[in-house]
């Protein structure tokens, strides 16, 4: 009896291990398992999936999306949204095709001019959440339209267009094998995760996030390190919609229009916490690769794209809804 009793109890331990070691697997690589077999099941549909041309179109695609979730992930750590990237894209946009419409050999002044007018708006955002308390909700809506309007003023409400082939090169060309776009993306992800990995101003970023008043108490500059991510959200943004600007050839007023929300969604799916503190670049960039997979197989497989919008949200809500449960 001791014996029977002995193994029951060595099958229930081994039982509770096996749960746990799962559980932690899911936590830790949950939202990467959710990527590989999307991958998996994509692949198996179309034969055209896994093809180089096609990998590199997705990254093509994510690029930009993925520049702004970097900027949006250092926001929503601090325990902040910014719903006004989308209209910087179009400031960035039109300055920077003004500046090269007029010579285009001046590609460095063209992006300088457009990054820092981004960023420059960005920081008036990070401002007003840090210097006078407005809920960065309403700060970043108000910036929206006023950006808006100002790309709107600035062009007449028309678009530019550019014919400057060293600009074009930003969106359109290739290093080597790889699209520019996808370079300049996977700079952005090192140099940031270096900045928030390995740095005291991303240790503040989180600290921010976890507990603003104990970061404040702990000798945090609170109000210079918010508005600091303000401004480095607003410059790659910036950066996002010149590399737009350059793809289509043309800086458009409208451009950059839901932008915000396919970069809080990628943030979001990657794992990080939108009360702020928890999070990583890895996981957004996880996110954003998600979000381009699902758009990618769904026009591969010929999905109307009114059905599209239905399908990609449910897949968003599905993986999160994964992701949470698995780190419960």
């Amino acid at each position: 009896m001791s014996k029977l009793t002995a193994e029951v109890n060595d099958r229930s331990i081994f039982k509770a291990w096996k749960s746990k070691h799962s559980a932690d697997l899911m936590r830790k690589y949950g939202i990467i398992i959710i990527l590989l077999l999307m991958v998996l099941v994509l692949s198996s549909i179309s034969d055209a999936f896994l093809t180089w041309n096609n990998m590199m179109n997705v990254l093509r695609q994510v690029s930009i999306i993925g520049i702004l979730a970097v900027g949006m992930t250092f926001i929503i750590l601090t325990g902040g949204i910014d719903l006004s990237i989308g209209s910087l894209m179009a400031v960035s946009a039109v300055i920077a095709a003004s500046i090269v419409q007029m010579n285009p050999d001046y590609v460095l002044l063209a992006v300088a001019a457009g990054m820092l007018a981004s960023g420059a708006l960005s920081g008036v955002s990070g401002t007003m959440t840090a210097k006078l308390n407005v809920a960065p909700f309403v700060a970043t809506l108000a910036m929206m339209t006023i950006a808006r309007g100002i790309a709107l003023i600035y062009t007449n409400g028309r678009p530019i267009v550019i014919e400057s082939k060293p600009f074009l090169t930003l969106g359109q060309g290739y290093i080597g094998p790889i699209p520019t776009p996808v370079v300049i993306f996977v700079s952005v992800c090192i140099i940031f995760g270096v900045l928030l990995t390995k740095t005291k101003f991303g240790r503040y970023v989180y600290a921010i996030g976890g507990n603003e008043n104990a970061a404040r108490i702990s000798g945090v500059n609170v109000t210079k390190a918010k508005i600091s991510v303000y401004v480095l959200n607003g410059l790659l943004a910036g950066l996002a919609g010149i590399l737009l600007a350059s793809r289509i050839s043309s800086g458009q007023p409208n451009s950059g229009l839901g932008y915000e929300l396919d970069a809080i969604a990628a943030v979001v799916i990657g794992g990080t916490s939108l009360f702020g503190g928890v999070g990583t670049l890895t996981g957004t960039v996880v996110g954003v690769l998600i979000i381009g997979v699902i758009n990618n197989g769904l026009n591969l497989m010929d999905v109307s794209s009114y059905y599209q919008q239905i399908i990609k949200g449910v897949i968003i809500a599905g993986a999160v809804i994964l992701d949470q449960r698995a780190k419960k």
